[in-house]
């Protein structure tokens, strides 16, 4: 039984509030002690916060979700924040009823643009689960600046077979600036992809579809980066586990290929590689896996940021632009948003520059494709489908500024590889899912000949799934899953040469259950062996050091530990720091 059947420039702030700021010190993290429970537990951290009492605007309380509809609510202002902020932050908290129920997506908007992306946690007979959410909105304030309306999006069935109902709050928190916490280096603007003039996301079916918007925008952009969304559905919930079309009969898998990849054009010329995060929901493979905790990021999806910047002289010639966003190997269907963040240089009322290099252009995402599968006589098959990619690029361009003339170059290196083991037999199905996807980054600045800045970022998204389908001599089924999810990501910025800022993320979540299933294989009559366990880690270069370690079985919590190989095993957040892995290109201390 296949898988899919179961289931830039710098600008640096002075240097004396960079002490000032950090004379505060980082902040300590509180921990609870989760032990014995079965509700949501995972081991991610909060976004940091400044001192200071914040401003707070809420957006809906105790919303229910029980159809397709959307829930609009409506955005003013802190009336007692006006003007810049220090940081902004999304809170919002979620339940469902006890009872049987799917995971579903999770979206939050404003003005078109989105606040919020995730999926929800599947309830039980005996368990109601909640849990709460945060997203850093800092980057997102010139939005936040204007009234405007939202909707929330939980598309939910409650009816005589699924009953649980979901319920939902959220709030924007707003931290005034002071001497410690300046305000943020944010973007001048920011503009939503998606036509929804409220917001929604682009359903991406084929690897032609594309996410776009036709922009006029200001002739004056500096820098530009663009926030991705890529979200997995539908057939392609379980694009990792999929083999390409020619081995589909042969392995009883779904077609269509495993290698996913967004692409990201301008005027239909390739403009940047987003890889896609594997991301498994609370219903994939066997939902037990995932109680109480759940796999990376399933909750709260983190978009990946582009730096357009090689493409600001062309964006602010006066002229109508197409930004736009596909999906390489979409199969049915990916869920799709992107946001367009530009910077604008207010000393000058018109910016000059053209693109001088892009090796992109002439790179299609094509994969390599290999086996060893051996199908003998008997229809027993054993053996590997290898799909591989791997593209270099380099994108230049150059903006004539009030700084005079700045040149901007994106170079990265985008790979992934898979391989698909599978052992298929009269009693045994079992497929071996290894995937490796991995982006090295380098965006520089230049002005004239003298190298400014530099920012470095290195993602790598391992994964591991065995799945292990063993026929019992009455006709039962066994299904033993095991999964490794693994995110790792490094930056790194720079000037004139020298280190100013690194950090680093690590987050790996193992889980493991066997489900039992009757002869039909699909009716559920019972599971066992369930256990998990989540570590995820964060350091950077001006004190920070979070860990905190989470652990399970039998859906609830065995083990919760914080501050592991921290100073007095005590988990301290700089409160400008991005221990999430959200863009951060907009530092309000180092003012880049």
């Amino acid at each position: 039984m296949p898988i899919s059947r179961v289931l830039c420039r710098f600008r640096v702030t002075p240097w004396a509030l960079v002490l000032a700021a950090l004379a505060l010190g980082a902040g300590p993290v509180a921990a609870g002690t989760p032990v014995g429970s079965t509700n949501v537990t995972t081991a991610d951290p909060t976004v940091p916060r400044p001192l200071g009492k914040p401003c707070v605007v809420q957006l809906f309380t105790d919303v229910t979700f029980t159809d397709f509809n959307s829930r609009p609510y409506s955005y003013t202002p802190p009336a007692s924040c006006k003007g810049s902020w220090s940081k902004v932050v999304l809170e919002a908290d979620f339940s469902v009823t006890a009872g049987r129920q799917f995971d579903r997506t999770a979206n939050l908007w404003l003005g078109g643009v989105n606040l919020y992306f995730g999926t929800t946690e599947e309830p039980s007979s005996a368990v109601a689960p909640s849990w709460h959410v945060e997203r850093d909105l800092t980057d997102y304030s010139a939005l936040l600046r204007q009234s405007g309306n939202g909707q929330a999006i939980i598309g939910n069935i409650v009816d005589g077979t699924y009953t649980g109902v979901i319920h939902g709050s959220a709030k924007l928190l707003f931290y005034p600036t002071s001497i410690l916490a300046p305000a943020a280096r944010v973007p001048d603007a920011v503009y939503p992809l998606g036509s929804d003039p409220v917001g929604s996301t682009v359903a991406l079916n084929t690897a032609t579809d594309s996410l776009s918007k036709t922009f006029s925008l200001p002739r004056n952009v500096e820098r530009a980066y663009l926030d991705v969304f890529a979200q997995s559905q539908g057939g392609d919930e379980f694009w990792y586990t999929c083999v390409p079309d020619q081995y589909a009969d042969e392995v009883e898998e779904c077609g269509g290929g495993n290698f996913r990849e967004a692409e990201v054009s301008i005027d239909g010329q390739p403009a940047g590689v987003v890889p896609v995060y594997p991301w498994i929901y609370t219903g994939g493979i066997d939902p037990y896996l995932w109680r109480p905790t759940t796999g990376v990021q399933t909750l709260n999806f983190m978009p990946y940021r582009v730096d357009l910047t090689p493409f600001v002289g062309v964006l602010s010639n006066g002229a109508t632009h197409t930004v736009a966003v596909n999906v390489a190997g979409a199969n049915n269907y990916f869920s799709a948003t992107a946001s367009l963040l530009v910077y604008l240089d207010a000393h000058a009322k018109q910016i000059n520059g053209a693109v001088t290099k892009n090796t992109l252009v002439g790179q299609p995402p094509t994969p390599t494709i290999g086996d060893t599968l051996v199908t003998d006589s008997s229809g027993n098959v054993t053996g590997n489908i290898n799909t591989n990619l791997s593209r270099h690029f380099v994108i230049e361009g150059y903006a004539d500024t009030s700084h005079g003339r700045v040149t901007s170059s994106v170079e990265q290196t985008v790979g992934f590889a898979d391989t698909q083991g599978f052992t298929i037999n009269d009693s045994t199905f079992r497929q071996i899912s290894d995937q490796l996807t991995t982006a090295t980054s380098v965006s520089r600045s230049k002005l004239g000949f003298l190298l400014t800045g530099e920012y470095d970022q290195n993602v790598s998204y391992p994964l591991h799934v065995d799945v292990n389908e063993q026929v019992q001599p009455d006709g039962s089924i066994s299904l033993a899953t095991t999964a490794h999810q693994g995110l790792q990501q490094h930056r790194a910025r720079k000037l004139l040469g020298l280190t100013l800022y690194s950090s680093d993320v690590g987050n790996t979540v193992d889980s493991a259950d066997t489900l039992l299933l009757d002869a039909t294989g699909s009716t559920i009559t019972g599971h066992n062996g369930q256990q998990s366990a989540q570590t995820y880690t964060f350091r950077d270069s001006l004190g920070s050091c979070y860990r905190t370690d989470v652990a399970s079985a039998s859906g609830a919590v065995t083990s919760y530990g914080t501050g592991q190989g921290c100073p007095d095993r005590t988990n301290r957040l700089q409160w400008f720091s991005h221990p999430d892995g959200s863009p951060d290109n907009g530092n309000t201390v180092l003012g880049w």
